[in-house]
Parts: C-alpha cells; sequence; structure tokens
C-alpha cells in the first residue's frame, strides 16, 4: 500500500446496488477510498496525488469477489490426477503462480475452502507477506469428509487423508480436526455433505446426519470460525442451514423446505453454475460423456427455478466458479457466474455485481471490501464498458483496463511465463477401452480367420 491513485470521468457502480454515477471521481490513499466525487476533485487539487486514471467512457467498480475456487488443486482432469500425481512442493510454486492470473481476470479477492495439503492457509500468508502476488484470500484446510463423502467415491479412505478430504469418524475425531485447522490458520471449514456412492446409482446423497452436522458447525462457531458445505441434494441443504453451516454451496436440487430452512437460519447460498454450466456447454470440447451434458444442463434449470425463489425470499447470493479444475482453469471463468444469474435466475446485472462484490465481502469475513465506498479497502476495477448493460463484458481480458487491489495497481501487460505441463502430473491412459478382436479387425478379417 501507499501513495494516492485519482480515478475520474468513469461511470461508478459501487457495488452497494446504488444506481450508477456519471462522471464520478474516485480517490484513492495509501490503500483505501478517501473521498468520492466533487470532494475527490478538491482534495486531488489541494494536496495532489501520484498517479492519474482517465475512466472517461469506462465503468469504474469493485473488484470481483470469488467465493468458491481451489487454486491449489493444479486443474486436473479428474480425482485420480489430483490424489495421485500431484507433489506438495511442486503444488505449492504452481498455486503461488496460479495467484497472478486471477488478479488479472478482475478478481481481487477470493475464498478457498479446501486445499491440497495446507497450501491455501499458507498461499494467502504468501500474498499477505508480499512475496506472491495474488488475491486476498480466505482459506481453509481438509473438507471434512464421513468415508462416504464427496465426488470421489472409493477413492477416498476409509480414515485419515485423501487430497483435499480429511475422514473424520465420531465426534471427538472431528472436534479435534476442526481444532488441528483452526490451529494452522484456516478462515473457514468446510464439510463435504453429500457423496457419490458407487453402489447407488443416481445424484450424490446425503452423508452425514444433523446431530454430526451440528458437532461441527457448533465447535467451529464457538472458536469464531466460519463454516462452508457442499449441498447437492435437496435434504443436505436443509440439515446444513438447521445445523447452523453459515455458507452453503451449490444447494442442488433444493425443494421449498430446504428453502425454508435456509431462510430461517439465515444462511448464505453460493450455486456455483460455472462449473455445471461449462461442461453443458462446452463439455463435448473435452471430452464429457455426451449423455451427461443433458444431466448437467437439467441440474442448472431446477436449481436455478427453485433458488430464484429463495433470492425473492430474501437470501444472500455470493458469486463462485469453482476455479482450479480443468473444466475451470484459473483465469478463464471467474465473472461467468455473474452471466448464469442473469441467465438463469432472472437477477439484474446489478444485482449479480452486488452478489459478486458487496455480498461477496461475507466470505472474506469482513465488510471492508466488496464496495467502493468512503474509507474501504480499495480494490477496484476500470472496466472498458457497461456491465449493467452487458455483464458478460467483465468476462473478456481485454475490456479490464485497470485493476487495483490494496490501492496499488497490478501489472496487467508484462506476460506471464507459458505453463508447460509436467508429465508426472498427469494421467496417461494406454487405452481408453478394451481392444477386443471385434473393435481391432474389420468384419471380413474376422470372417476370414473363422475359416482357417
Amino acid at each position: 500500500m501507499g501513495g494516492s491513485i485519482l480515478i475520474s470521468g468513469g461511470t461508478l457502480v459501487d457495488g452497494t446496488g446504488s444506481a450508477a454515477r456519471p462522471d464520478e471521481a474516485v480517490l484513492i490513499r495509501d490503500g483505501r477510498v478517501t473521498s468520492l466525487g466533487a470532494q475527490a476533485l478538491a482534495d486531488a487539487e489541494a494536496s495532489g496525488v501520484d498517479e492519474r486514471i482517465d475512466a472517461t467512457g469506462k465503468t469504474v467498480m469493485p473488484g470481483l469477489i470469488d467465493a468458491h475456487t481451489h487454486l491449489t488443486f493444479g486443474e486436473p482432469t479428474g480425482n485420480d490426477e489430483l490424489f495421485h500425481h500431484r507433489t506438495e512442493a511442486y503444488s505449492s510454486m504452481l498455486s503461488a503462480y496460479n495467484a497472478r492470473k486471477v488478479l488479472r481476470a478482475g478478481v481481487t479477492s477470493v475464498l478457498d475452502a479446501d486445499c491440497l495439503w495446507n497450501i491455501g492457509c499458507e498461499l494467502r500468508d504468501a500474498i499477505e507477506a508480499g512475496i506472491v502476488e495474488g488475491p486476498r484470500m480466505r482459506a481453509g484446510g481438509q473438507a471434512l469428509m464421513t468415508m462416504l463423502g464427496g465426488t470421489a467415491g472409493r477413492m477416498i479412505k476409509d480414515e485419515g487423508t485423501t487430497g483435499y478430504a480429511t475422514v473424520v469418524t465420531g465426534r471427538d475425531v472431528m472436534v479435534n480436526e476442526i481444532r488441528r485447522q483452526i490451529k494452522y490458520g484456516v478462515d473457514w471449514i468446510k464439510i463435504m455433505v453429500t457423496g457419490l456412492i458407487p453402489s447407488m446409482k443416481g445424484p450424490e446423497v446425503k452423508v452425514w446426519n444433523l446431530d454430526e452436522l451440528r458437532t461441527v458447525c457448533d465447535t467451529a462457531h464457538e472458536l469464531n470460525t466460519k463454516v462452508v458445505a457442499h449441498c447437492r441434494n435437496s435434504d443436505s441443504t436443509r440439515d446444513a442451514a438447521r445445523a447452523g453451516v453459515d455458507l452453503i454451496y451449490h444447494a442442488s436440487y433444493l425443494d421449498d423446505e430446504a428453502i425454508e430452512a435456509v431462510v430461517e437460519a439465515g444462511s448464505a447460498m453460493c450455486p456455483t453454475f460455472t462449473l455445471l454450466g461449462n461442461l453443458a456447454d462446452y463439455g463435448e470440447k473435452i471430452g464429457t460423456a455426451p449423455e451427461l451434458l443433458d444431466v448437467f444442463r437439467a441440474e442448472i434449470e431446477v436449481t436455478a427455478a427453485q433458488l430464484t425463489k429463495a433470492h425473492a425470499a430474501g437470501v444472500t447470493f455470493l458469486t463462485g466458479s469453482e476455479t482450479g479444475f480443468a473444466v475451470t482453469p484459473v483465469g478463464e471463468w471467474h465473472a461467468r457466474e455473474l452471466e448464469m444469474f442473469v441467465e438463469y435466475m432472472g437477477m439484474s446485472p446489478m444485482e449479480a455485481i452486488v452478489a459478486a462484490t458487496r455480498n461477496g465481502a461475507f466470505a472474506m469475513r469482513t465488510d471492508d471490501v466488496g464496495t467502493l465506498e468512503h474509507g474501504k479497502i480499495a480494490d477496484a476495477l476500470v472496466i472498458d464498458g457497461d456491465p449493467l448493460a452487458d455483464v458478460t463484458v467483465l468476462q473478456d481480458r481485454t475490456r479490464i483496463h485497470e485493476v487495483i487491489k490494496d490501492g496499488r495497481r497490478i501489472d496487467l501487460t508484462t506476460p506471464i511465463p507459458e505453463q508447460k505441463p509436467r508429465s508426472s502430473d498427469q494421467v496417461r491412459f494406454l487405452a481408453a477401452c478394451p481392444l477386443t478382436r471385434s473393435l481391432a479387425l474389420t468384419e471380413e478379417q474376422l470372417e476370414r480367420m473363422s475359416h482357417v
């Protein structure tokens, strides 16, 4: 921090939901917004400024907050690659490399709720110490699971840690693991409330009971730590809210009873449509099984219709992209969630922007970010375009004219070295399917051989 910047001539969308203000100056000193409008111009004239940004014809707004990222994962194609083809030291360096890409996408803050090893907390601290350039972070440790939890099925061990997850058995183990994670610096505790069970066909099922969820929430809250939960069916969303979960991811297929529980509890929601949207819209290009494309789209549509009811009932919504997988690579898709809120939930562009800025401050556990108001931390974007007319402009890196974090302009022009894949991090298949004789040989060859 340090120094001063005057941004003048632009249209200010301050993140509070208030109407845009044309030709509204913003004065930044020592990392904070010190004045706005005519007062900002007068203060700059009286005291001088170090840097001036002409935002004429552009939009000035808060930096985006992505409340669902996995910056330590290294963009794996699947769980086998993630769990069995990663080393801690290399993953740490790759995470630091990727953090720069997040800032250049206009994202100045992220919640990274679960991670490999404890890299999330270490990356957060390295950014705060100025060792690594990246977004402001709040971080979790390993996600808490029962042995049935998560999307990896039988890859998860019956106990102990697998990749980003730790299996907890019984109240004592749950309490001790939460205390251990808090000891080593987590801001959030994450629970995988639903899981894929190979012997049960269909979507994820709830694999925690209500008492277990309450144990986690009570233990975390007693130590001033918030809880976020992965919930991909209605029962899980309902019970997570009743147990005291602060932030609910996905909320897939929730019903009216679950909505009522969320409203009563005051939980916030982060649907993370982006991962599903990328699979539904572009999965064919990356080899996703064709029969899944319609499944992903249906999940979005059914869930969004119910979440629209929750939004109307006053539930707070945050935007999250689940950046960090091969289908959501770092720096590419952070702002797509705003488009999906508008398209599938009927939000106005302004409501989507508020979800991605002011509301995102909840994930950062502070009200000091997310809006451009007097005294707030100066995280700002200058956008060449009007996101209130077309929110998709926030996805166009060429339209991001300036990124300011903590009152400091981020270098958007020096090329980031191209990442080359490390062969040991990739899963290499000898074959995608069995090489049967009928597949290898033509009918004519098979016929001829049958008469030999």
